[in-house]
């Protein structure tokens, strides 16, 4: 699959923004939310229910990247993409309407997700298929020479 170079900087958006944000959660869940204004503590459990989604949203980020590098990866990289980018925020939008209004870091994190949900749908929509025009009228062709 052949990207335009609209597709490659998407999906590099994407990819490097899911890995940036997954890596960071992986390495260092504190830290990460402690700038959404969460205290996480000690509990290894919790760090641990953290960590894997964090894992996982880095190694999606690192296949979008893929898809921008390997021509073979794009049709692997463009639905991961819009997957992620539609699932994060339609998560948050759900949690908005069952738990209320959250702090304006998370409503920016939103707007983000947002954007780069947006620039996926633009860059990755489906072509419009082509199909012939026909006639509504069929004028035979003289068959006999004048």
């Amino acid at each position: 699959m052949t990207l335009t170079i609209f597709q490659k900087t998407t999906l590099g958006i994407a990819g490097t923004t899911a890995l940036s944000v997954g890596g960071f959660i992986l390495a260092a869940p504190h830290v990460f939310y402690a700038s959404y204004g969460i205290e996480l503590g000690a509990n290894p459990n919790l760090l641990s229910e953290l960590r894997a989604p964090g894992a996982g949203l880095a190694v999606l980020g690192g296949i979008m990247l893929m898809g921008v590098i390997r021509a073979a990866w794009a049709s692997v990289a463009l639905p991961i993409a819009l997957a992620v980018y539609l699932a994060f925020p339609a998560g948050r939008l759900v949690s908005l309407m069952i738990d209320g209004m959250p702090s304006t870091s998370v409503l920016g994190a939103l707007g983000i997700e947002v954007a780069i949900a947006i620039l996926c749908l633009r860059a990755f929509r489906c072509p419009r298929i082509k199909r012939p025009v026909v006639p509504r009228f069929v004028i035979p062709q003289n068959r006999y020479p004048t």
